[in-house]
């Protein structure tokens, strides 16, 4: 179905206060940072942000970590981060702290429909408190739940007019399974190129995933 491109605001207005929300990229290198921007300008409250990490004060993430919109953060590291470090430490912000490869399994398994996934990571650390663990051919395994979200909101290279996207480098880190995993898909391309004329095998996230595209910024 061909889609049709909207505005950064028109997709942040989207975004509900209280949503959950994946936002792909690494220290902010493949995050939608024009969504970004939208979403401070909006003034969003509330979500809870699942991602790699919250990159730095002023870039990626850190930008809503920064303006308040954030009460809840499930990442890899906040080490990049001392705003993040210092809101968690005073209560502000509930952290959840999750081993980058756990983290990208749980959210596969969202994208999957799978029940959860098995790892060692974290067997007999804090990291396995309140958490089931199994025992196979005498290893221990902790059971880790998927993780799905209201919104992912995406960061591509090019997408054409079907929703069909590419991605760039490290930007193909947590932007694709992300796409898998959230009930509204919002993707910000660097381009909107015609349909066809993305060859189908360098397709990465088919556009039958992607609810929304942005459109290109004006200069």
């Amino acid at each position: 179905m061909r889609k049709n491109a909207i505005t950064a605001e028109a997709a942040a207005a989207l975004v509900f206060d209280g949503a959950s929300v994946m936002v792909g990229g690494f220290l902010g290198v493949g995050s939608p940072d024009r969504l970004i921007d939208a979403l401070v300008a909006r003034g969003a409250r509330g979500l809870t942000i699942i991602g790699n990490d919250t990159a730095y004060p002023t870039i990626g993430v850190g930008k809503l970590i920064e303006a308040g919109c954030v009460a809840r953060v499930q990442a890899s590291h906040i080490g990049t981060n001392a705003t993040t470090q210092r809101l968690m430490s005073a209560g502000a912000i509930d952290v959840e702290l999750i081993p980058q490869g756990t983290l990208a399994e749980r959210i596969r398994a969202g994208g999957s429909g799978l029940g959860g996934v098995l790892t060692s990571t974290g067997v007999g650390t804090i990291v396995a408190q309140g958490k089931q663990l199994v025992e196979i051919d005498g290893a221990s395994f902790l059971i880790e739940k998927p993780l799905r979200a209201d919104f992912a909101l995406l960061r591509a290279h090019e997408a054409d007019y079907y929703g069909n996207l590419t991605y760039r480098l490290t930007a193909a880190n947590f932007n694709p399974i992300m796409a898998f995993a959230a009930d509204c898909v919002i993707a910000e391309p660097d381009e909107i190129v015609p349909v066809g004329v993305i060859p189908p095998d360098a397709v990465r996230t088919p556009g039958v995933l992607v609810t929304h595209l942005i459109a290109r910024a004006h200069c």
